[in-house]
């Protein structure tokens, strides 16, 4: 059975594009978000959390996990089949989601199954069920400038994701949304996590690079993989806008991605404009920049 890739990222790191591009070359399979690996059992997908201080999945987050099983067992995402994934998973619901996954990465073998929950890297205890589900997964970690990251975060419904994982900076007086905490420590999670993963199974790029320039960066992803990379693949990766789940789904599930993508899947490289990192960061009245221990981890990344 092929390897399963996931890439692993905060999320708008460029992940929906460079998924769907892995994903659309002709060994591969691209996945929507499946957000699994959140809990146990398939059921508790359904289910708000026993833990107090764990918030209940969004409702959005079974519509990837849905309109890929309509996909694969019925080849298309109508209502139809969305209702027949509900069956699915109903029959399957007190198993492990680790055997439910391997079900369907055999499924879709032999094509390697690609997928980007960022979620994930929420939990360094989601991504090590991953590994132990898939000892010889591989993982490419994805990075973007903090400050790009941070505005694009702050651009999606006020900051949401932010205040889902706690990224406030508190003063005497109030709180404030400061998405380059997440950055920072969502980074730190995969760095922490990847500690457990053989060299040769993980691979981090700068998306801004893969944007760029994805007819160099995108072989070197392929050789990694041990798939094609000749100019046929490459320039399919290239057409995002071909994935069976670059598009919303039916009314019952309409997500499975990052809004953004779904309204326009289509890529065009381009240069992307990386700022300087000693600038003061657009989300904040005060003139203030990034963290200290943020300027250092972008430095590591290979950012100035």
């Amino acid at each position: 059975m092929a390897a399963p890739l996931f890439l692993l990222a905060p999320p708008r790191s460029y992940t929906s594009l460079v998924n769907a591009m892995i994903g659309q070359h002709p060994q591969a399979f691209g996945l929507p978000e499946l957000c699994m690996f959140v809990v146990d059992k398939l059921k508790e997908m359904w289910m708000p959390p026993t833990d107090p201080r764990i918030e209940s999945q969004p409702t959005w987050a079974i519509h990837g996990f849905l309109r890929a099983v309509a996909e694969i067992y019925a080849g298309e995402q109508s209502a139809a089949a969305i209702t027949m994934a509900h069956h699915w998973a109903i029959a399957r619901e007190d198993r492990s989601i680790a055997s439910v996954y391997q079900e369907l990465v055999a499924k879709i073998d032999p094509l390697i199954s690609v997928e980007k929950s960022p979620i994930y890297t929420t939990s360094l205890k989601c991504m090590l069920s991953i590994r132990e589900a898939f000892p010889d997964a591989r993982f490419l970690h994805l990075v973007r400038h903090p400050i790009s990251q941070c505005k694009s975060v702050m651009s999606l419904n006020e900051g949401t994701f932010a205040k889902y994982v706690n990224s406030m900076e508190f003063t005497d007086t109030r709180a404030i949304i400061e998405p380059q905490i997440a950055w920072h420590d969502l980074n730190i999670n995969i760095l922490n996590f990847l500690d457990y993963v053989p060299k040769e199974q993980q691979m981090r790029m700068r998306g801004e690079d893969i944007i760029e320039n994805p007819k160099h960066y995108l072989p070197i992803i392929c050789r990694w993989l041990g798939i094609r990379d000749d100019d046929e693949a490459i320039d399919e990766m290239i057409h995002t806008e071909r994935s069976p789940f670059a598009c919303f789904g039916p009314f019952s599930a309409l997500f499975g991605n990052d809004p953004a993508f779904l309204k326009g899947p289509t890529f065009r490289p381009h240069k992307v404009k990386i700022p300087s990192l000693d600038m003061p960061v657009p989300w904040r009245k005060d003139q203030k920049g990034l963290r200290p221990e943020v300027v250092a981890m972008a430095q590591e990344f290979g950012y100035k």
